[in-house]
């Protein structure tokens, strides 16, 4: 050779460089980046973990175990695919170990789906194919097709794990959400429902892939109770100048509803509280309170104690200091200072002739909007009914009122437990709000009646008739309320699990409604958040607010990138690592943004469409974000909701947060 160098050890040495550039482009490198989704340059492939997974050192069953209990639903960035393994990590520095792809589900973002209350749809069906629900939507008996889809369903058990009975072979389902005899999935135990794919076949509705996962004994899921739901029922009475005929017919209805009671033989199972509020003491000190509880629970056995103080309960002598009321300092106070511990049915009913006060107002009590607070109640299991009572004085408060109640009493979509009360003179009004309270009370005693007595209610008819009477009105949206909190306490009690199904296709839509051309919600979207990517959040979104506010640049291009930027990170990925920077500063806003198939309100908003706000429209914009900041306070305190999954350290714990409460 006339190199001079002997072959054997060049050889050696050739070798040697090419185990150790194999080793470095191998997709088990120590230090490789996780895989990329298809078409994208910024996106990483993740995965869910289902219950049960386990971690190998290596992609064979007889590998030694890394991590023996894997925490049901931990998201794992995708380092490599071997034939039937995955090998992931955490963090998107470095992969962990190796997961057999049968234990974890493709979940290339945060969004996962909750099924929305049970009042006024059908059970969700899961169908094997998109060209099945596709083929049903298309149909021109598409009505009668469902009926007989929905009654075949009611044959599959939420258990069939996607597999349904030999008798159900030939359907093109493979599950349904339990059907109405059975009660609902309850809103307080956990599943995942990740979005794997959507389609946007028909307008106003989206077709989802996805994958529906129960922790079964993982997770704690709900516990049953022995015999009929007791029902709490808290009236949260504006006590300002002018209320004083609702307030002695609210203690008149109590008393009726406590004699039907007795009567039914019932009087340990319907309990009444009542929580008074007013306005800012702050700004005039002669209303003597903001809100405070009159009486906690109290039950057809100790009825004269809470009748003896509601009798006492007076309006007030001076007038506030504007038209609105802290009506929701009232709220707030009913779902956190009254004793609902023994009520697995929960109802609170406001009663107001006048708005809350506006976010701006700098004598509100209450941190939190109408939208945080009724995601605050729906939290703890309590539904929010309002009685708006319409006087001539109050008339250019009407829409604004109107508006944010029905936003707090909101149900689903569109439906909400609103109810206005016509009240052309205070004689009339008080007779109209007796006969609609004491109406939606005795819907509620229905309901704890029917269930004692093991009748499951029939769903309201979903028909719309006009020139109702506001007492069939209220009787409408008694029967509606009290059928959904009959089934979420079957459910509850039942323990009813959500369909174990890894891939089949939904509506997001209620199909029934879907066929007489209206539209329902069937499922609502919520994001998956660790409590340190909570904090996380919360840190970023009170230094942007912060800056904005110090410096008075809330019409800044930082402004609206920082808030966009920390919203769609949350929803996409909320454990990318970005260095400091913001997505928008990183050049990947627009790939995050892309395909998502649920927005929030401020990924939906265009930065043209921020500039063209007045600095009013800023300021609330700015105030909205603040309720935010508080509602994420109550979720980090909020220890029910927070599932461990048996993780000591508390960071790790896991909350599905509705999409509509990111910035």
């Amino acid at each position: 050779m006339t190199s001079g160098v002997p072959v054997r050890p060049f050889l050696l040495l050739l070798l040697a460089l090419c185990l150790s550039l194999g080793a470095a482009l191998s997709p088990v490198a120590s230090h490789a980046a996780p895989l990329l989704q298809e078409g994208k340059t910024s996106l990483f492939q993740r995965v869910v973990s289902h219950p049960g997974a386990k971690l190998l050192a290596e992609p064979k069953a007889d590998a030694k175990t890394v991590r023996e209990n894997v925490v049901p639903f931990t998201a794992f960035y995708v380092f490599a695919r071997n034939g039937n393994w995955l090998q992931v990590g955490l963090s998107a520095v470095a992969p962990e170990g190796w997961l057999e792809a049968g234990q974890a589900t493709d979940w290339n973002q945060s969004l996962t789906l909750l099924f929305a209350p049970r009042a006024g749809r059908e059970p969700v069906l899961f169908f094997k194919t998109e060209q099945d629900l596709s083929a049903l939507c298309a149909a021109d008996d598409m009505e009668k097709q469902l009926d007989a889809l929905l009654a075949a369903a009611a044959r599959i058990s939420p258990a069939d794990s996607g597999t349904p009975p030999a008798a159900a072979a030939d359907l093109p389902i493979l599950a349904s959400e339990p059907a109405g005899a059975q009660g609902a999935v309850s809103e307080k135990r956990f599943y995942l429902m990740p979005i794997l794919d959507m389609k946007d076949p028909f307008e106003g509705v989206k077709f989802l892939r996805v994958a529906s996962i129960d922790p079964g004994q993982y997770g704690k899921g709900g516990k049953g109770r022995n015999g009929p739901p007791k029902t709490g029922i808290a009236l949260v009475i504006d006590t300002s100048i002018s209320m004083k005929p609702y307030i002695d017919q609210s203690l008149n209805v109590v008393r009726r509803i406590y004699d039907t009671i007795e009567k039914d033989k019932l009087a340990d199972k319907v309990g009444f509280a009542v929580v008074a509020f007013r306005s800012s003491t702050r700004a005039t000190p002669g209303l003597e309170y903001v809100a405070k509880v009159v009486s906690d629970f109290a039950t057809a056995k100790n009825r004269k104690s809470l009748e003896e103080k509601l009798a006492q309960a007076q309006e007030a002598k001076i007038s506030s200091h504007d038209f609105n009321e802290d009506s929701l300092a009232g709220v707030y106070k009913a779902v956190q200072d009254l004793n609902w511990a023994e009520y697995s049915s929960r109802l609170i009913l406001v009663i107001t002739d006048a708005g809350p006060l506006k976010s701006g107002d700098p004598y509100a009590s209450v941190a939190m909007g109408v939208n945080e607070l009724n995601d605050l109640a729906r939290q703890k299991g309590i539904w929010i009914t309002v009685l708006h009572i319409k006087s001539p004085g109050g008339v250019r408060n009407h829409g604004y009122a109107e508006q944010n109640y029905r936003a707090l009493g909101r149900l689903s979509g569109q439906r909400s437990n609103y109810q206005a009360v016509s009240a052309p003179t205070p004689a009339e009004g008080a007779r109209q709000f007796a006969a609609v309270a004491k109406t939606l009370a005795e819907g509620m005693v229905a309901m704890v009646k029917n269930t004692a007595e093991g009748k499951v209610m029939t769903r309201p008819r979903d028909e719309k008739p006009q020139n109702l009477t506001p007492e069939q009105v209220a009787a409408r949206l008694a029967a509606t309320l009290g059928y959904a909190m009959q089934l979420e306490y079957l459910g509850r009690a039942r323990e009813n699990q959500a369909p174990s199904v890894v891939n089949s296709w939904i509506a997001d839509m209620d199909l029934k409604r879907l066929a007489r051309h209206e539209q329902s919600p069937s499922v609502e979207v919520a994001v998956l958040l660790t409590k340190n990517q909570l904090n996380d959040l919360s840190a970023q979104l009170k230094a942007i607010i912060d800056n904005a506010e110090r410096t008075k640049k809330t019409d800044s291009h930082d402004f609206f990138q920082g808030i966009l930027s920390a919203s769609t990170r949350m929803a996409r990925d909320p454990n990318l690592p970005t260095r400091g920077k913001s997505l928008a500063e990183l050049g990947v806003l627009a790939e995050f943004l892309e395909g998502l198939p649920y927005k929030s309100d401020i990924m939906l908003l265009r930065e043209e469409d921020w500039y063209r706000m007045s600095i009013g429209e800023q300021t609330a914009f700015v105030n909205r974000l603040k309720s935010r900041l508080a509602r994420y306070e109550e979720y980090d305190k909020d220890r029910a909701n927070w599932e461990s999954f048996g993780q000591a350290n508390a960071g790790d714990w896991v909350y599905r947060v509705p999409l509509s409460m990111l910035p």
